[in-house]
């Protein structure tokens, strides 16, 4: 019976972190807010907001592996290994954000802003995200912010 309820909190642990945290739209543009992205390097938050649906559908614990090269993209924004960050398993890995892959994965978004700041800093920008180039820029963002609260003081 002692083994059992080990291995059944061992699946539950391993359920909650495969999870991950699934964001709302508002409360995502609230946290990116906080977190400073909304006008950095000239990027509005509905920028942000629609990248990461469109990236991760608002889920910070999303995965997935580019066959082509052999990297795989984490996190909320889809944050890939080749170029920002380490998973130990993609070849020639450059990690420009000094971050392990899995800190990606966070329900807290504050790690995954940091590189995202670092990303965009390059001159590619947001272009760096396929997602963002092909369903968010030049179009109107405004609906992805519509009817949250993001006016008051959020700190």
């Amino acid at each position: 019976m002692k083994c059992q309820i080990h291995v059944f909190g061992g699946l539950l642990v391993i359920l909650a972190f495969a999870s991950g945290k699934q964001y709302e739209r508002c409360e995502l543009a609230r946290d990116m807010k906080i977190y400073g992205l909304d006008g950095f390097r000239g990027y509005s938050l509905p920028n942000w907001v629609c990248a990461a649906f469109y990236e991760s559908s608002f889920n910070t614990a999303s995965i997935n592996f580019n066959p082509g090269d052999n990297s795989t993209d984490y996190g909320i924004l889809q944050i890939n290994s080749r170029w920002w960050c380490e998973d130990f398993k993609t070849p020639r890995s450059h990690n420009a954000c000094n971050i392990n892959c899995k800190a990606l994965l966070s329900d807290d978004i504050t790690e995954s802003v940091k590189c995202a700041k670092r990303v965009v800093s390059d001159p590619q920008g947001m272009e760096a995200w396929v997602a963002w180039r092909n369903h968010c820029k030049g179009k109107d963002l405004s609906n992805w912010i519509r009817g949250c609260k993001l006016t008051e003081d959020l700190l």
